[in-house]
């Protein structure tokens, strides 16, 4: 049988650090060519006219929940990477906080075999660690799995690991990328306490960056670094929420010979605590949104490279869950569908570049975890691409959010750009505003 080639035609490719007119022609799963014009030298070729906008590489996100098994009232591998797809993000890497909890090979193998049959997304999992399962981790094929995954605070679905001798074992027994969750939890539970004592279950939501505080923050993954530093351990600090945080990283080094590594996520660059007031617990996430000056510390590490990938951290939970008073009310939302877009609102806001943001969003995730030809727009590489109207507003709103728990954080926000198609494994899965019924995802695969 025949490959199906497809040429996109008039591009503006967004790749290694610059922008580049062009034609991309593309082979079954693979980019073939890019030349400044090819010719389709067939009538079965489909061709596909960019008409000058701009081809990204498709994003890959290193942390999301998409909550199955377990949790699929909130959402499910199915849905949530459908999402994913509309919103240019063409590979995940999602967690292992479900419930069951994969924190056993035979689990995490179950879930490979949901993605299998239903993700829209290329897809790969974290390996969870616990106080006492160093024996299943040990087990993990690190060429099939794209790290370990540590809670060093306790978040949704309580897998937190705070025995310090059994941190530094998995942090000396490993070489895959560790991955953590940096909050102190004995002094996020002093803090709940003295707030509970004044208010109640209902504390105020501009409490919360002040319970789960810069202090909680930087006293974890200032012991993660220092840990990571005496076993050599492959850190990466997920979620960074304050600019004292940011001084423990380095700009020094290529990120390929980096030990420790960081990530920043789309909503401690978007909001502060500033809009606690009109969002309420819609922006409650663990660790919280702080100040505006935390935010702008955040964006000059990330532009400096002391923080190296950006996220979503997506985690969606029913509109019912989050209008739960403070105690009960469960941290996290849903972003995957809107993080690009939000990203390129910044480069309109002259915050950041395209190139920059497809460093971020796409080659820094694919070096950071060594996804096998994925991450950028080259010859030989998997033809996962976006193309972007970045002139071309829309506002987001309940009928047009794909996630399954049918809210956004981002609702009644209008975006200057659109993403107007994806392609995966050289396969279109969406086109104009729809997901298409295709599947075309792949597992990822590790070039360690």
């Amino acid at each position: 049988m025949q490959e199906k080639i497809i040429l996109i035609k008039n591009a503006k490719i967004v790749n290694d650090n610059k922008i580049i007119e062009g034609d991309i022609l593309i082979e079954g799963e693979f980019i073939k060519e890019i030349s400044e014009t090819i010719s389709a030298k067939s009538a079965d070729v489909v061709v596909i006219d960019a008409e000058g906008n701009y081809v990204f590489p498709g994003v890959i996100d290193d942390q999301v929940h998409f909550r199955e098994p377990g949790l699929t009232h909130k959402g499910n591998i199915a849905s949530e990477s459908k999402a994913a797809i509309a919103g240019g993000i063409t590979s995940f890497i999602e967690m292992p906080n479900t419930n069951p909890q994969t924190t056993t090979v035979d689990k995490l193998e179950e879930k490979f075999e949901v993605a299998s049959n239903t993700s829209y997304a290329n897809y790969s999992f974290m390996f969870g660690g616990t106080n006492d399962n160093l024996d299943e981790i040990l087990k993990v094929d690190p060429k099939t799995v794209a790290g370990l995954k540590l809670f060093l605070g306790s978040s949704t679905g309580n897998m937190l690991v705070d025995d310090p001798k059994v941190i530094e074992k998995i942090f000396s027994s490993t070489d895959m990328v560790i991955s953590v969750h940096c909050e102190d939890e004995a002094t996020i539970r002093k803090n709940m306490q003295a707030h509970i004592d004044e208010y109640g279950d209902d504390i105020p939501i501009e409490k919360h960056p002040i319970i789960r505080s810069e202090e909680a923050c930087y006293l974890s993954s200032s012991k993660a670094i220092e840990l990571a530093k005496k076993t050599g351990a492959r850190l990466h600090v997920f979620h960074l929420s304050t600019g004292k945080e940011t001084n423990l990283f380095s700009n020094k080094i290529p990120l390929k010979d980096k030990k420790i590594t960081a990530e920043v996520c789309i909503h401690h660059l978007w909001f502060s605590d500033e809009d606690y007031k009109q969002k309420g617990t819609h922006i409650k996430w663990n660790p919280a949104v702080k100040t505006a000056k935390d935010r702008d510390q955040l964006w000059k590490a990330l532009l400096d490279d002391r923080i190296d990938v950006i996220a979503t951290d997506h985690a969606p939970h029913t509109l019912e869950e989050k209008s739960n008073v403070y105690t009960k009310a469960p941290s996290g939302g849903p972003l995957v569908q809107h993080a690009l877009v939000a990203m390129i609102e910044m480069y309109h806001n002259d915050k950041i570049s395209l190139p920059k943001i497809a460093q971020k969003m796409a080659h820094n995730p694919s070096i950071l975890f060594q996804v096998e030809k994925r991450g950028y727009i080259r010859e030989g590489y998997y033809a996962d691409l976006v193309i972007v109207d970045i002139n071309n507003p829309w506002t987001v709103k309940k009928e047009n959010i794909l996630y399954h728990c049918g809210w956004s954080p981002f609702e009644g926000t209008t975006f200057k750009s659109r993403i107007t198609h994806t392609l995966l494994n050289g396969t279109l899965v969406y086109n104009n505003f729809k997901v298409l019924d295709v599947k075309a995802a792949k597992r990822l695969t590790f070039d360690r």
